[in-house]
């Protein structure tokens, strides 16, 4: 370290320890400053910490260290998200318990984590698979069984032959298990679930209260719940039965050519043909999901049967299709291929009817279709007694007609489906629940939590290690005595990551949390992680506070206030061609030179791919690591704040570290000349500069409040500079000072080091207070005037603000630049625009 080179293997270290012996980040509930929870969404342990984990948390740090000193109380905590099915497949590859590889990954990240210097809050530090910690989880499912929002029942479900567990419809891609690539297979087993539905209207209307979320975010999480009213009515089967079939869009029921059941509906149940049975089986191969069905091959299956229209008597015939979901209203759909694409191209493919029930105006009844449906609205064509009406007004006619018939009514449906929580592995949290052939399932009592996982477990065969357990899953009846088995699966890790947030805030050892130490920091005033998470996790994140406090144990509802999203951290990526497949290499096995790469290791050339997301199976990484040993920690921290806004995508690149770590090394060339006495040399003051640096200051304080880094970091160049050009004097020296504070949120270790090398300050810079702003300051009393002659700017003016008229005028034309530009020739007119513009024609 000397004052030309800021050395961060030395300094980086030495502050982080500072710091935690001081205990700058521990935050207390009983303190009387006003509270704000900081918070990123926490990480799995997968055993390295990745470049966008440093972006995610690098932008709550800012905001957590600005929060403080501008006096608050910051909680920011930190834990591990640390139960799931990579810690099984570890074991089974590796053959290590999924606990110690777990707990090794901890200490790993953990110390990653502290290399960048972050302002967390260790001493709240859990991981979800602490038997503390999911011994409170198993008591809350307790409490929402109590509260009626706990319930078991057979259900069909995805089930992954490979891994042997079951998979939500999000873990299905193209028919095969997200992990393992297996055929998924449909199973009829006993499953749990949660009572999400019965808050439904409430997660729907809760998301107008969250003014701070993005808008995408409230929208998929909408579309998700997906209210939608409409009808529900039954067509007359040839066969002699009725079949409900449920439409939002009964306006268009006389476009409606034929009639769809899924493949589990007992319509199709019944069909007595292997060919309908071969059908249904090749249709419980494919998608589970409504995203996936949506861009699937539409097929079909004509059972034979068909179904009668309720107004106008035709025929339609009844298919079984793969595109219909059975758990979306009845299972049955009425198809109007001229209005849903779905449909349109199912009628395409079999040679169905499609008639045009909606148009721009009466006069285009007859309009042909273009290749595709046309879901719009319009008026109502082709329809009898409907035409000429507006779509909303059809809808009411038919569903009063229907009505009337007593054939059905009116109806809302929600897409949103109970939350199945089983999963049939080893690494979650053990279900609280007992079986005993006499009581049936009984809860297990809360005096006997947590209920651990069994250390000695075999992960050599597939399945469940706890259904195979030799006695873990023996036990005493708590109702009757008698032999009892426990419930051998596990919670769906979702329910780990719903409530962690509560945790932190509170951590009694004898209850989850303590309501009024929640009362205190909920909600989370600023959220942060990526917008992968956007349904699933913030949805149950939504509903378990919701349900907690539909069972009086919290009174809040809503648990993150502010949500931001962050891009991802991307990097184009390196291959070659070996032995006929694309192998990737790693940016450090690379050599980038104009515009092409070599492999270091024998080099010859790879290909230059795309810029994109960075993972693992790409092998386009950047380890944090590395790069903190060869810059630091805080140049690693200013590229992710600068350049690009926090929401987009940040392009990682070799050279934008290395000017980041340029700057760092200015900014310690400037902080030096205090420490050699040259800033502050002369007593004199410069206004414009006290002015720029009060600016900045109320600038990058707005800036940082609304996580727009990149704007604050270009403000901290733009005040280096002007500090930089500045005459020496007293208020150069107070600018320093004031830059050292600015910095210390982005660049913590160079301001604590400068601060202490330099004289800076007395106490530490993650203690100390945002610069106060003079707001006279804050309002420029000198503005700059362009002065234009044949519409060319010829001088600029620097006067005061709101000088008249006329004497802008006259110091305009005493301008030596313009006086050269009119060169005799005789004034037409001068335009004056106040404090902007002076405009001399000739």
């Amino acid at each position: 370290m000397t004052e030309n080179r800021f050395d961060p293997s030395q300094a980086d270290g030495r502050w982080q320890a500072a710091w935690d012996e001081a205990r700058c980040f521990e935050a207390d509930s009983n303190s009387d400053k006003p509270k704000s929870y900081v918070l990123e969404m926490f990480p799995y342990p997968s055993g390295r910490i990745h470049i966008g984990h440093v972006r995610n948390y690098t932008m709550g740090d800012v905001l957590a260290r600005y929060k403080k000193m501008r006096g608050h109380e910051v909680l920011h905590p930190m834990g591990w998200d640390a139960f799931g099915m990579p810690a099984e497949n570890a074991a089974m590859e590796m053959g290590v318990h999924p606990g110690g590889w777990t707990r090794d990954n901890i200490t790993n990240m953990k110390a990653q984590l502290k290399r960048i210097g972050f302002a967390l809050d260790w001493s709240r530090e859990f991981a979800t698979c602490d038997p503390e910690y999911y011994g409170h989880e198993q008591a809350l499912f307790l409490d929402l069984y109590e509260a009626g929002l706990v319930y078991r029942k057979e259900s069909e479900v995805n089930w992954d032959p490979v891994d042997m567990t079951v998979l939500a419809n999000e873990q299905v891609i193209d028919g095969k298990g997200w992990r393992s690539g297996a055929e998924v297979e449909k199973r009829k087993l006993n499953q749990w679930f949660l009572k999400i539905t019965d808050f439904a209207e409430e997660l729907l209307d809760g998301l107008g209260s969250l003014k701070d979320w993005p808008e995408k975010v409230r929208l998929m999480q909408e579309n998700w719940i997906g209210k939608s009213k409409g009808l529900e009515f039954s067509f007359d089967l040839s066969n002699g039965s009725n079949l409900p079939v449920y439409t939002t869009r009964p306006d268009t029921i006389f476009g409606a050519s034929f009639v769809a059941v899924a493949a589990d509906h007992p319509v199709a149940q019944g069909i007595d043909s292997d060919e309908a049975q071969a059908f249904i089986a090749e249709c419980k191969k494919g998608g589970t999901t409504a995203a996936e069905l949506e861009t699937a091959e539409k097929l079909g299956f004509d059972t034979g049967i068909t179904a009668k229209h309720p107004f106008n008597g035709t025929d339609l015939p009844v298919y079984i299709a793969n595109f219909v979901l059975m758990d979306y209203g009845t299972g049955a759909i009425m198809a109007v291929p001229g209005h849903d694409q779905r449909d349109f191209d199912f009628a395409t493919k079999y040679g169905l009817p499609i008639p045009r029930v909606v148009a721009a105006s009466v006069e285009e009844a007859g309009k042909p279709f273009d290749g595709e449906a046309e879901a719009g609205d319009g008026v109502i064509v082709n329809s009898d007694f409907l035409d000429g009406m507006e779509v909303e007004d059809a809808k009411r006619e038919i569903i009063r007609r229907i009505e009337q018939q007593g054939r059905g009514e009116g109806k809302t449906v929600w897409r949103l489906r109970d939350w199945g929580v089983s999963r049939q592995r080893y690494w979650g949290t053990p279900i609280p629940f007992i079986h005993c052939q006499k009581c049936g399932v009984v809860p297990a009592p809360k005096q006997s939590l947590p209920i651990t996982l069994p250390e000695d477990v075999d992960f050599q065969t597939p399945g469940n290690p706890l259904l195979r357990h030799p006695s873990w899953k023996h036990v005493d009846c708590p109702s009757c005595g008698g032999k009892a088995e426990r419930e051998t699966d596990t919670l769906d890790t979702f329910t780990n990551s719903s409530w962690y947030f509560l945790r932190f805030a509170s951590q009694p050892p004898d209850k989850p949390f303590d309501r009024e130490e929640i009362a205190k920091w909920l909600p989370v005033e600023q959220y942060i992680g990526g917008i992968e998470h956007a349904i699933l996790h913030l949805l149950y994140a939504r509903f378990w506070t919701r349900a907690l406090a539909h069972c009086g144990m919290i009174d809040v509802k809503e648990p993150f206030a502010s949500l931001f999203t962050q891009g991802m951290v991307t990097h184009e990526t390196y291959s070659r061609v070996v032995e006929g497949r694309e192998t990737y290499f790693m940016p450090s096995e690379v050599d980038r030179t104009g515009d092409g790469a070599t492999l270091k290791e024998d080099g010859q050339p790879v290909e230059i791919g795309r810029v994109i997301k960075m993972s693992k199976s790409k092998k386009n990484v950047v380890d944090p690591d590395t790069i903190i040993a060869q810059y630091g920690a805080d140049a690693v921290r200013w590229f992710m704040l600068s350049d690009s806004p926090p929401e987009r995508d940040l392009p990682w690149s070799e050279a934008g570290i290395e000017g980041c770590w340029r700057f760092v090394q200015r900014l310690w060339r400037l902080f030096a000349q205090i420490g050699n006495g040259g800033a502050g040399a002369d007593a004199n003051h410069d206004k414009a500069l006290d002015r720029k640096v009060h600016q900045t200051v109320a600038a990058v304080a707005e800036d940082i409040e609304a996580l727009s880094f990149n704007k604050a970091v270009a403000r901290i160049y733009e005040l280096t500079g002007a500090i930089e050009k500045a005459e020496l004097s007293a208020s150069r020296s107070d600018a320093i000072r004031k830059l050292a504070i600015l910095v210390g949120p982005m660049m913590p270790h160079l301001a604590e080091e400068a601060r202490a090398r330099f004289n800076l300050g007395t106490k530490l810079v993650a203690q100390d207070s945002w610069p106060a702003v003079d707001p006279a300051l804050l309002v420029d009393d000198e503005v700059t005037i362009a002065i234009q002659h044949k519409g060319k700017l010829r001088d600029t003016l620097t006067v005061a603000k709101g000088l008249p008229k006329d004497e802008l005028e006259a110091l305009a034309l005493a301008s030596e630049k313009v006086q050269r530009s009119i060169d005799g020739a005789a004034l037409r007119k001068v335009i004056v625009v106040p404090d902007r513009l002076v405009n001399i024609v000739t």
